[in-house]
């Protein structure tokens, strides 16, 4: 069975930010796999390079601070003349930290909005920048179950998440008249390197599998479907949405 047209995104270039490990690297993974010329991109130049070296077809690796604006601009125009024109662009690159709200400081409030919301704000505007002149584009920002609900100890991280919601539909009523499409994509409790101390934990891990209509932690693999569609033609009348793939944990109380 032949795939629908409409879904074919071989040939394109995709940069996908914070693509070293877990849901960054298996989404570019996919894309690889979808045909997709794909450029990596964190601040370890030695990870992103064994990073690369597991992903099938044209794979590229840009070493740049997505929290910076200078290092973006610079990191976008060097891909662009290296690689070639961007086509998609994965804002994930993200983290968490967790702690009360009460005993959350300063510096940790600064660090996680310039991670998870910031960075997407500076790589779309470059980026866009771009595909704005040439009239086309696909942006997919990494959401999060956390931009429609919360639980103790991770305020800030929803906050961020929360407005990269709103930055999504930004984005789409600013860039959408020149032909860019941009969306988010949010998943729920995804297993990752990163979630594994909450995998392990017995009381946790069965509240999610409770919680979640699905039954189970969702998988990297869960999230690729997703990007594929909203980087693809049959979204190019898709913008300003998230995609939640959360195992219906959004839709139930």
């Amino acid at each position: 069975m032949t795939a629908h047209p409409l879904f074919d995104i071989s040939g394109r270039t995709a940069l996908v930010t914070g693509s070293s490990r877990g849901i960054g690297l298996a989404l570019a993974r996919g894309l690889a796999e979808a045909g997709c010329t794909v450029v990596l991109n964190g601040r370890d130049g030695e990870r992103l390079t064994e990073a690369a070296a597991e992903l099938p077809g044209d794979v590229h690796t840009a070493v740049f601070d997505v929290t910076d604006g200078p290092s973006v601009a610079a990191g976008i125009a060097e891909v662009e003349e290296r690689v070639g024109p961007l086509d998609i662009l994965v804002n994930n690159a993200g983290m968490q930290l967790r702690a009360p709200l009460l005993e959350f400081t300063d510096s940790d409030w600064h660090r996680i909005l310039d991670t998870n919301l910031t960075s997407a704000f500076l790589v779309g505007r470059e980026a866009a920048r771009r595909m704005t002149a040439r009239g086309h584009g696909k942006i997919v920002n990494i959401c999060s179950l956390q931009s429609e609900v919360v639980r103790p100890g991770i305020a800030p991280y929803a906050a961020t998440k929360g407005a990269l919601k709103m930055l999504t539909k930004g984005m789409c009523a600013d860039w959408g008249p020149y032909g860019v499409q941009v969306n988010g994509l949010g998943p729920g409790y995804i297993e990752t390197e990163l979630t594994q101390p909450l995998v392990a934990d017995g009381e946790f891990s069965a509240w999610v599998r409770r919680r979640t209509p699905a039954g189970r932690w969702g998988r990297t693999e869960d999230l690729v479907g997703g990007v594929l569609f909203l980087a693809s033609p049959a979204a190019d009348f898709v913008s300003g949405q998230v995609l939640y793939v959360d195992g219906g944990m959004t839709s139930v109380l």
